[in-house]
Formats: structure tokens, sequence, C-alpha cells
């Protein structure tokens, strides 16, 4: 049988995400999933409290960070990837379909000094890939959708979907963003729930469903089959993407989008600082057209 991993999850409530540490019972060799890089969109000020809370967790457990992994490039935080990369010598992995989604929005933000080959990141995955964490094996799912560079990280009798499905209650992730597609999501959600049903499945972002008072952020392959509210069984390719795209028509931007994708396609690196320490990013500015 294979191991199965030892898993602590870590919960910020300003961007509503979930960041998991992964371990390996023999050897304590340990990644981190999706890390958050505190950033106060109102002041411009950024620091890693929440980076060093699961950093001394692992440090506690003895357990020796060996990767961090990005299930795709956040709209809603800024990647913490870099400053866990300089503690602990982590390399930084994502899906090698970012080269894609740094295409879309180099020219949205006009970095010019943007490479598009996926450089800034240690690692990129393809489908199918596999690799170590000590003696777990981590086998990689590519699921695009949200983004055509989401991928889900499969690691014994879990996986690390990222934004493909949220809890049964809430439902699945918007398809709207440059690159995303609400047909390839269906196609992505139907791989996931392919999968038995008793494989547990960890999310990226609890917003707590109407009537329900506490976040939650695991659930299991047969429950989302079961219950899920867009997708659960019978559910087809056709009525999902006309829910999906009248759902996402309405949808607010991210409150943090404009930092975070162009933080996060490369590989959560800010710009350089300014001789006092400053740094800045670009924030697009178009005139709404009249009606």
């Amino acid at each position: 049988m294979p191991a199965k991993p030892m898993i602590e999850a870590f919960f910020d409530e300003p961007t509503n995400t979930i960041t998991y540490l992964v371990a390996d019972p023999a050897t304590h060799d340990a990644a981190i999933v999706d890390p958050v890089l505190d950033f106060d969109l109102a002041s411009g000020e950024a620091d890693t409290r929440s980076a060093e809370r699961v950093l001394a967790f692992a440090a506690a457990q003895d357990w020796r960070i060996v990767m961090v992994l990005e299930t795709h490039a956040h709209a809603d935080h800024l990647s913490a990837a870099p400053y866990i990369k300089a503690k602990t010598g982590a390399a930084i992995g994502i899906g090698e379909h970012i080269r894609d989604v740094q295409k879309i929005f180099r020219p949205v933000f006009a970095l010019d000094d943007l490479r598009t080959d996926g450089s800034d990141f240690d690692q990129l995955f393809r489908d199918g890939d596999r690799f170590p964490i000590g003696e777990l094996e981590v086998e990689v799912l590519h699921v695009p959708g949200h983004t055509p560079a989401d991928v889900a990280y499969r690691v014994g009798d879990a996986v690390f979907v990222g934004d493909t499905l949220f809890m049964p209650d809430y439902g699945t992730a918007r398809a709207d963003f440059p690159g995303g597609d609400a047909h390839r999501l269906f196609r992505s959600i139907g791989r996931l729930l392919a999968l038995p049903d008793e494989t547990r499945l960890f999310l990226c972002h609890d917003y707590k469903a109407p009537g329900r008072e506490d976040y939650r952020w695991e659930t299991t392959v047969g429950e989302e089959r079961r219950g899920n509210v867009h997708v659960h069984e019978g559910v087809s390719e056709e009525t999902f993407v006309a829910m999906r795209e009248t759902r996402d028509a309405g949808l607010p931007v991210p409150r943090l989008l404009l930092p975070a994708i162009q933080v996060n396609i490369r590989g959560g690196r800010l710009p350089a600082a300014e001789a006092d320490g400053v740094r800045f990013l670009r924030i697009p500015v178009k005139f709404r057209k009249p009606a």
C-alpha cells in the first residue's frame, strides 16, 4: 500500500485560502501547497506571518520542506513561495501551462521584462508527471478550466485540487478569467470525480455556503459526486456550462487580482525594490466605453 501522507491545513480568512503542509511519515520530507503572502491592499503592506506559521509548525514536527507546489497562478492572494524558498531551499513547482498564462497577462500589465518560458519557477510539471517527497509519490493531474495552467497533486489517497472544486454545498470554481473555459473545467472535474469514492479532496478555498457556520476544506470524491450543487452525477456538460457562464457573469473581480496575477505569474517574485526599499506594482487603467 502507498504511504499515507501527513497533512496539516492553515486557513487564511482574509483571502479564504487554505495552505497545506504535506509530509512523508517515514522521512519527514514535506511540501507546502499554495502558500500565502499576507498583503494589505489599502496600505500596500506585505508581511510573512502566515508563511512563518507554516514554517514554525513544520520545524516543531521536524519536517524538512523540500518543495513548494503551486496549483496555479492565483488571482486572490499573493504567493509566499519565494520567501519559503529563501528560508528552506525548497524548489518551486507549477504546471507547465503557466507559460500560457504568462503570455496572456504579459501585455495586460506591459511586463516587457517578463520571460514567458516559465523560468521564474524551478520545476514545470507535465500531466502525468510523478516525483517523490521522501517516500511519497506525487502524481500531477492537469485540470484546466479555471485557468489554462491548473494542476492537482495526488499524494496517496489525497488530492490537492486547487481551484477546480469547492465543498459540495458551494460548488465549483469560476471559469471567466482570461484563458478560462467552462467546458474544460467540466471535463477536468469529471477526471477528478472518476477517482475512487474514498479519495480525499483538499480544496484551495472555502467561502461558507449559505446556512453553514464553519469553514471546511476536506471532502471526498464520493461526496462531491453525489452532492455537489453544480456538478453532481447526472449534470450534463451543457447544463453545467450554461450555469457556470451565467453565474460568472455576475461575480465581482477578486479584490487582489491586479497585484496577485502580476506577482504570481513570476513565481511569487515581487519587483525589485527602489533605493528606499519600496516595490511598485502596476495597475492598468482604461476608460469605460459609453453606453
